[in-house]
């Protein structure tokens, strides 16, 4: 007969939920999952893994249209989105194997179905692993999905979430996307790589409203310089479904308005949490527009259940979901660990120019007050970057004027996303300005920016 009872269960096997568990088995906590789709979660499946997949094959693409800048010849030029398709695909179906056996390595017990809690320490599910069953701590990592905006509602045909626009059958020659945070703006750099015509609406401001002012700006004049159209401050009002494309009409907040017909729509408007049919509401676990309320290790309002990941409120990214899973464990266990900071959890964006940040971003260190040093140095400064034809780009960073912390830091270009951890690692430390700047940085890379970045703020900076 099935085991029924268990230290700790989690629901969803994302990032957040799978490692959840395995650190739970390490720790020597008896420990279950229940998934009811894929093991990996959306992350995994249809996420992070397999987008970085579609934009790699856009990152070759691109160079190998542009290969005589590098002395070479590449005739006949072409894709095959099917084939595209599939290498994404199957990216993604390798690393849901291979939690599937992590899952087995670690003796994690694999319930296969839809969770619901029906009191603290009990948990009933409906599937193939249909049972009830018992755990002193349960831990919700069901995560989120695409917002839906009244009136644009996807319909995977002509109206599109991040699901339908990782499987085109065929690359649009038009695409619309509506809102320009990491989502909106990876798939505006793929599909242009690929030759469509794209427009980015963002009812804010700025594209890339989480990134430093500076950082987004220069993001932008590098994507518009791709022939990406940009529409800031302005807002989708009502879209109008054709056979095979959409009209939308939209207007600029100052009056303006204007009709963009595109072959196809992706709504990329953020996440909310999935909270619902979990049995919360009935326990009295409380929300907060739509995620789950927890405290800085990861606890809710009701006593031996616990929330990580999207469903736990933002930043929703996979790191911080991971990371959220350990500190709830090992918290579970009594190994005192600390507290979810929220200020040192690096963000990237895996368009073309890359994105990453960690930290506060200028205005908002100025905003609380900060007396601040802030450097820069620019891609065009350094060798490695021209050697590797990349000469545009900005590391930026922040430092408090008094005690010398590092603030934040901010790049654009290529690249970034593996250096950023550099500053995370400084921030973590509670490196000051000195310790990096007596830092050696190897020559030629592109990390020698960051140390030029911490000159420049301190009036050191040697090769602009």
């Amino acid at each position: 007969m099935a085991d029924t009872s268990f230290d700790v269960l989690v629901i969803g096997t994302g990032p957040g939920g799978y490692v959840a568990a395995i650190r739970a088995a390490q720790l020597g906590l008896k420990t279950a999952v229940v998934e009811r789709d894929q093991l990996g979660g959306i992350c995994l499946n249809w996420g992070c893994i397999p987008t970085k997949a579609l934009l790699r094959s856009a990152e070759i693409y691109h160079y190998m249209q542009h290969a005589k800048e590098f002395g070479l010849s590449a005739e006949k030029v072409g894709l095959d989105t099917k084939a595209i398709v599939e290498r994404s695909r199957a990216v993604a179906k390798r690393m849901n194997n291979g939690v599937g056996f992590l899952m087995k390595k670690n003796k994690i017990t694999v319930i296969e179905g839809t969770a619901k809690i029906t009191k603290p320490g009990e948990v009933k599910v409906e599937g193939k692993g249909a049972g009830t069953y018992q755990a002193k701590h349960i831990i919700v990592a069901t995560g989120a999905r695409p917002r839906v905006l009244p009136g644009i509602e996807p319909d995977k045909k002509l109206i599109w979430t991040y699901f339908e626009a990782m499987v085109p059958e065929k690359m649009p020659k038009s695409l619309l996307v509506i809102g320009s945070g990491a989502i909106g703006i990876e798939f505006a750099s793929f599909f242009r790589t690929m030759g469509g015509e794209v427009t980015v609406v963002e009812v804010l401001p700025q594209i890339l409203p989480v990134e430093d002012e500076e950082i987004a700006a220069h993001a932008r004049k590098r994507l518009e310089k791709q022939g990406i159209k940009i529409l800031t401050g302005a807002k989708v009002t009502k879209v109008q479904k054709k056979a095979d494309s959409v009209v939308a009409e939209i207007e600029d907040g100052k009056g303006g308005k204007q009709s963009i017909e595109a072959e196809r729509l992706i709504s990329a408007v953020g996440v909310t949490g999935n909270i619902e049919n979990l049995g919360l509401e009935a326990l009295g676990v409380k929300t907060d527009r739509g995620t789950i309320v927890v405290d800085g290790l990861c606890r809710t309002n009701v006593a031996g259940i616990y929330a990580i990941g999207d469903v736990a409120g933002p930043p929703m990214l996979a790191h911080k979901a991971s990371h959220e899973g350990i500190v709830c464990v090992e918290a579970i266990k009594g190994l005192k660990p600390h507290p979810m900071d929220k200020g040192r959890i690096p963000g990237c964006t895996y368009c073309n120019p890359q994105i990453a940040s960690v930290g506060l971003t200028e205005k908002k260190a100025k905003e609380q007050g900060r007396d601040i040093r802030v450097g820069r140095f620019p891609f065009l400064g350094n060798g490695k970057a021209i050697a590797l034809g990349e000469p545009e780009g900005l590391v930026k960073t922040i430092f408090d004027k008094k005690t010398g912390e590092l603030l934040g830091a901010h790049m654009v270009g290529a690249e970034v996303t593996e250096l950023i951890q550099g500053f995370v690692v400084a921030m973590n430390c509670e490196t000051t300005e000195a310790e990096l700047m007596e830092t050696i940085f190897p020559h030629p890379t592109l990390s020698e920016m960051m140390h030029e970045s911490v000159l420049d703020a301190y009036g050191r900076v040697l090769h602009v």
